[in-house]
């Protein structure tokens, strides 16, 4: 039996930006009674207005009460203040109840964080996702997981709510080293696909009909489904923002340092990225890294 047919649980959603409004809608949607908090006030009553449920004025509130309290906010500090910080969430749960990071962090913040809530005899579960925007607002994300496999299993039909796929990769942390290596793969995919573009253009052939071609074949991707010809026709303002790109791939550098693990290209983009920052692309789409290609 869903969560949603056999009432619903009470639920806690912190941090309505630009995924976690959606996440936090498909929980109503799917019948759980859902109160949320975010740092903005008028955004948080804002949701109310579209979605029903209640907000309140602290994280510690929100979670009062909720068996399930999910997170989604924007770096390892954020992470801490809406847990342990004044007012956070860890103080309002009962006993028992489960904490859902959503946040791309740090694997330590993760093992942080969960070790404290396992001291308060709550559960924590990170959980970073991928799918972007449209995958939230479709309810479609990929949620990478890591925590106990028993907590996970009574959870996951609530976060199912927002998901296409919801795995356990190992306990704490694995979540959050299974999105770096995400991250990773799509770092140098970018680029290549950038660079692919840009010798279209300059070699004189049609870009959209190329893409329609090769998108058939081995060089297909998410990327080149959905970013190829936005790349050729010079659209950026949209998607997910180098300044968070370069968030979550300095979090991957910082990991490999720590592992003694080499990441040559992952590096190199970043530092491209950097560039493209420094054009005032901070909050364009990652596929931005064609204009260091097509522009001087």
């Amino acid at each position: 039996m869903s969560a949603a047919s056999s009432g619903g649980q009470r639920v806690a959603f912190i941090g309505l930006g630009v995924m976690g409004y959606h996440m936090a809608g498909h929980l109503a949607k799917a019948g759980h009674q859902v109160t949320v908090y975010n740092r903005t006030a008028a955004k948080a009553a804002k949701w109310v207005a579209e979605f029903g449920g209640s907000h309140a004025a602290t994280p510690a509130a929100a979670a009062a009460g909720a068996r399930y309290v999910m997170a989604c906010v924007g770096n390892d500090d954020d992470v801490r203040q809406v847990t342990v910080g004044d007012g956070g969430a860890f103080a309002g749960m009962d006993e028992g109840a489960v904490f859902v990071d959503h946040t791309t962090a740090s694997a330590e913040v993760a093992r942080e964080v969960g070790a404290i809530a396992g001291e308060r005899g709550l559960h924590f579960l990170d959980a970073p996702v991928s799918g972007g925007e449209a995958g939230a607002v479709n309810g479609a994300l990929t949620v990478m997981v890591g925590g106990d496999e028993a907590v996970f299993a009574h959870t996951k039909p609530v976060v199912d709510a927002y998901a296409r796929a919801c795995t356990l990769l190992g306990p704490v942390g694995a979540g959050q080293l299974t999105k770096m290596v995400n991250q990773i793969c799509i770092a140098g995919l970018v680029q290549a696909l950038a660079e692919a573009m840009s010798f279209t253009q300059k070699v004189g052939l049609d870009g959209k009909l190329v893409l329609d071609v090769i998108s058939k074949g081995a060089a297909q991707s998410w990327q080149m489904e959905n970013r190829g010809v936005t790349m050729l026709d010079d659209k950026f303002e949209f998607g997910f923002a180098v300044d968070w790109m370069r968030k979550d791939l300095s979090i991957c550098l910082a990991e490999a340092r720590r592992r003694g693990a080499r990441l040559p290209v992952t590096a190199l983009v970043d530092q491209l990225y950097a560039a493209v920052q420094a054009k005032g692309g901070g909050r364009w789409d990652t596929s931005s890294l064609m204009r260091l290609l097509t522009q001087d």
